[in-house]
């Protein structure tokens, strides 16, 4: 699509600058995370990209490991105040731009998801790694994890066959409004999106 190469110079510039504006903000929070969470201060987690191309996500730690004797299982126990405030604002979002900046992400596209969901997908769903995956979506500005899956991959689809330059920066612009309004951070009954077992 023409408009796709457009869409990586903007990404680069976009990332770039962000970059560089929110350096001391980023400094900051890796400090907090680091007195209140000890270290890794940053998550990496191997996500599949374009044509499924597998790549290190990067994003703040917002989370305690995983420890039985301390009863930290599932995600909600494991959740941080800190961790709930920076995912509540995307504010752990901000190391994704250097994923942005290397090419692995798109500013806007569909959520790169987990590895081991990519032979749960169907022909259909799996048109997601048709383009980057994105910071932001067409899915995150329509309920984030307050939408079920089967929904999530239909607007995922839907982006897919209809980006533009005007798609894109109406779904940035709406970004915001629901980033400030923390609307759709969790879904109904968990703190995180629950795991995809596949088309019903």
């Amino acid at each position: 699509m023409p408009y796709d190469r457009l869409k990586r110079a903007i990404d680069l510039m976009t990332a770039g600058f962000l970059g560089i504006l929110t350096a001391p903000l980023q400094l900051a929070i890796a400090a907090l995370i680091r007195m209140r969470l000890g270290s890794p201060v940053l998550f990496r987690q191997e996500r599949p990209g374009k044509d499924e191309r597998i790549f290190e996500l990067v994003k703040f730690r917002t989370m305690l490991a995983p420890d039985e004797a301390r009863g930290l299982v599932d995600d909600a126990d494991r959740m941080t105040r800190l961790g709930a405030v920076l995912r509540s604002t995307s504010l752990d979002e901000l190391p994704t731009l250097w994923n942005v900046a290397k090419g692995d992400m798109s500013l806007v596209g569909p959520r790169p998801l987990l590895v081991r969901y990519l032979d749960r997908y169907s022909p259909e769903q799996r048109r997601r790694h048709d383009v980057r995956p994105g910071i932001t979506g067409l899915a995150q500005v329509n309920g984030r994890n307050s939408l079920t899956w089967e929904q999530k991959f239909k607007y995922d689809i839907e982006y897919v066959h209809n980006r533009s330059f005007s798609l894109d920066a109406r779904i940035l612009l709406m970004t915001v409004l629901r980033v400030v309004r923390r609307h759709g951070i969790s879904a109904s009954d968990s703190v995180t999106m629950p795991e995809y077992e596949g088309s019903r």
